[in-house]
């Protein structure tokens, strides 16, 4: 095995994106996850037929599921039961996004599993937290980070409906979030023999992902305006729309040095003195103006053209307006390691890759995410038990649902 977790053992009882993010992370780093699933499998499965209809493959779900084991197991079930308790006393970490009511009763709660094992990682992912009123409340990352903690307020214009999450956005934060902290707590414990429980939600990543504005408000007690490009105090922070109908932005944050490349570039030099826009101030007081003399500028050549532009100015800071389709065409998005090559078992499959890499410890994905129950033969192999196999599927315990 390859990556900075080669050797780490965890257990994963996560449904949907949130806990099996955390376990993908971890798998891409090298660490041996055992994913259990219920007989039906982790629902996350059903993406093919929500989104795809009769495609061949689910690649949401190989997202985040790939180089990991499965083993299905009715855990209502005491057989069931005792063969996640038994895994879970071998593994470093045990990573769960199911709701602490169901861990409650099926005694894997933190406080039951820490207990027993004083050396266990273990990693709540949750909806709201692990306090108050609503820690058991039932949460989507649509819900809890994306709606509740204000991100779809903020933006949102007057006047105009929220926009839309893409799917898996707080999902994917809180995975990763969960995957730092569980590395934090190994490395702890590798220093003192403590394991710990570390925790995240997806309504503490959506506060995080808008603590730009909610220091704001917090600190002095305002809200930061909704941004309208036809109204931006800044232009040089702004986006535009090109000849052939493409789109990009320009982010320049520091007035002084930022506007006089912008008035280069649309070959207006004289504009930098200009009485009307020569202070951030007076950009500011005469923004819709002079926001409308660019939108007529800009829309005079294409895209490809402007780049050209563009390239002549080194404070000049933009970027295009990119579709998936104009992304997987963008040489920086491979040169940036975007995509990720995994084994097949015929040659390999590209997927899109985790965020992170270890110059000294490289990590390669070993496999495409399990079949269902694809390893309950070779993990009770493992834990000494193979000759209950039979037993076990007639009581209903565990499930040989799709062989490898």
């Amino acid at each position: 095995m390859s990556g900075p977790l080669a050797g780490v053992k965890v257990v994963e009882l996560g449904v949907w994106v949130a806990g099996p993010a955390a376990g993908g992370i971890l798998a891409d780093w090298g660490a041996d996850v055992v994913k259990i699933e219920p007989l039906t499998g982790d629902p996350a499965r059903i993406f093919q037929r929500m989104l795809g209809s009769d495609m061949p493959t689910n690649p949401v779900f190989e997202m985040d599921n790939r180089s990991k084991r499965s083993i299905a197991l009715d855990l209502a079930t005491d057989e069931g039961l005792d063969i996640a308790s038994s895994l879970i006393a071998e593994a470093d970490v045990f990573v769960t996004n199911v709701r602490l009511a169901g861990l409650d009763r099926l005694g894997l709660d933190p406080d039951t599993l820490t207990a027993a094992h004083p050396g266990l990682i273990y990693a709540a992912i949750t909806g709201f937290g692990l306090d108050g009123p609503d820690k058991d409340k039932a949460a989507y990352d649509i819900a809890a980070f994306w709606a509740r903690s204000g991100i779809a307020h903020m933006l949102t214009t007057e006047g105009s409906d929220p926009p839309f999450q893409r799917g898996g956005m707080g999902d994917h934060n809180a995975g990763l979030a969960g995957a730092a902290a569980i590395s934090a707590a190994l490395y702890h414990r590798e220093k003192t023999g403590e394991g710990q429980l570390v925790s995240t939600s997806l309504f503490r990543e959506g506060i995080y992902t808008l603590s730009f504005d909610l220091s704001i408000t917090v600190g002095w007690g305002l809200t930061l305006g909704v941004g309208d490009r036809e109204t931006m105090h800044n232009p040089s922070t702004n986006n535009y729309v090109t000849g052939d109908g493409r789109r990009f932005w320009v982010v320049g944050l520091e007035g002084d040095r930022h506007w006089p490349p912008m008035a280069r570039v649309v070959g207006h030099p004289e504009w930098i003195d200009d009485e009307r826009w020569a202070t951030a101030m007076d950009r500011a007081i005469n923004g819709r103006e002079l926001i409308a003399e660019l939108d007529r500028i800009f829309v005079t050549r294409t895209l490809d053209e402007w780049a050209g532009i563009f390239a002549g100015e080194p404070d000049f800071f933009w970027a295009p307006v990119q579709s998936p389709d104009d992304l997987l065409a963008d040489p920086q998005f491979h040169a940036a390691g975007g995509l990720v090559e995994v084994p097949d078992g015929t040659s390999t499959t590209s997927m899109i890759a985790t965020p992170c890499d270890f110059h000294g410890t490289p990590w390669a994905p070993r496999g495409l995410a399990p079949k269902l129950g694809e390893h309950t033969v070779e993990i009770l192999e493992q834990l000494g038990r193979s000759g209950e196999l039979a037993d076990l599927v007639e009581a209903g315990a565990v499930g040989v649902v799709e062989s490898g």
